[in-house]
């Protein structure tokens, strides 16, 4: 198949990633919890104000991690919106919990805290809300509602990375929350990710956990004079060359956000009369959520609209994608006892969207070439 002209994701070299991997190696130790992956766990503490961070496999992990330190058991109920990866419920369903969908709401799309009381029940143990590209979720709502129950709450932050909700940043709010490294994100090493520990209770055991059940971590660190299995676990570190990849990266924070707030804002401000006078739905970001510029999506009034401008891009050798569909009327979401129906948002939002381009250097004659195509349409 050949390859867009402009694809919807490229990755990116920011400067020290080639020099670190190198450096990496030549330490001779690039299995897990080496110099530079210490190093982004303690920028990430630092950065973000975590008690805790450790760096993951992947996001997906991170989730596991996150059910398993909750001590998830068969016949708890955890509820997630139906608008996510898969990985947000997967890591609960894995420990025999029911995953309990939640609809959205039509402005952020993000879950509607305010369905959130009618899922409730005496077997509900976590709320696993997803800060949807990145604009955070209403949490103060959230966490009330959970902190009267007495729920626990993990944040996907998958999409959230130095986000912020009412001046507070996004994976602090919970007790526990997850980062992605992934390739599509902001800040990457191709795969990788975080859980961010914010209820120090939770530290000591997921550490054990992470290194497959052993208390290894203690045993390096001199606390114990040998080290054995002593919990469930499996291996969630990943190699120090991809934790140095990645702290070139993440050094490069502030430049890499504030070129992809300029991406953003183009888009925005380019397409913005083109949208209103077509009904198309561009973001909405509430005044008091610093979004993290991860994405930038449209919404069409409907799907035979937003299937033609995907394949006018296309055409014009633009990758533009979808992206979620319901898992509330999946296969494995209609076991649980999904229907049509019970999530209406996102059902509805899952056949109009579209994602356009976003990636460090499409910023310049790409950006405007993708801006110039859509203002095409319909043609």
């Amino acid at each position: 198949m050949t390859q867009p002209a402009i694809p919807f994701n490229r990755p990116v070299i920011i400067g020290n990633e080639y020099a670190y991997m190198a450096q990496a190696v030549g330490n001779g130790h690039i299995s897990g919890d080496g110099e530079f992956t210490r190093k982004c766990n303690r920028l990430l503490e630092e950065e973000v104000g975590a008690a805790k961070a450790l760096l993951t496999t992947s996001c997906t992990h991170a989730l596991e991690m996150g059910a398993l330190l909750l001590d998830i058991q068969p016949g708890d109920e955890v509820i997630v919106p139906s608008f996510t990866f898969v990985s947000t419920v997967n890591a609960f369903v894995l420990r025999g919990a029911t995953p309990v969908f939640c609809d959205i709401r039509p402005d952020t799309l993000n879950l509607n805290e305010s369905i959130l009381p009618t899922l409730i029940t005496d077997r509900t143990k976590a709320i696993a809300p997803v800060h949807y590209a990145g604009v955070g979720c209403e949490m103060d709502a959230i966490m009330e509602i959970a902190d009267t129950r007495g729920i626990a709450v993990v944040e996907d932050n998958a999409h959230g990375l130095f986000g912020k909700y009412k001046g507070r940043q996004l994976g602090t709010f919970g007790c526990l929350a997850t980062q992605s490294f992934h390739e599509t994100k902001n800040f990457s090493c191709g795969e990788g990710g975080a859980l961010l520990i914010n209820d120090r209770r939770y530290a000591d055991r997921a550490e054990v956990l992470r290194e497959k059940g052993t208390n290894r971590s203690q045993f390096f660190r001199g606390e114990v004079d040998k080290y054995s299995w002593v919990d469930v676990g499996s291996s969630y570190l990943p190699s120090d060359a991809l934790a140095a990849f990645l702290l070139a990266q993440l050094e490069a924070r502030d430049r890499i956000q504030e070129r992809r707030r300029l991406i953003w804002q183009r888009y925005f401000d380019a397409l913005g009369g083109w949208a209103s006078n077509l009904g198309i739905q561009l973001p909405t970001v509430p005044p008091y959520c610093d979004q993290s510029w991860h994405m930038f999506y449209m919404l069409t009034p409907t799907p035979a609209e937003r299937d033609a401008l995907i394949a006018l891009f296309r055409q014009n050798k633009i990758l533009s994608v979808f992206h979620y569909l319901p898992l509330h009327t999946s296969t494995m979401g209609r076991k649980y006892g999904g229907n049509i129906g019970d999530c209406p948002v996102t059902e509805s939002v899952s056949e109009r969207l579209l994602r356009l381009p976003m990636y460090y250097d499409i910023f310049g004659p790409e950006q405007e070439y993708v801006i110039e195509t859509a203002l095409r349409y319909p043609e």
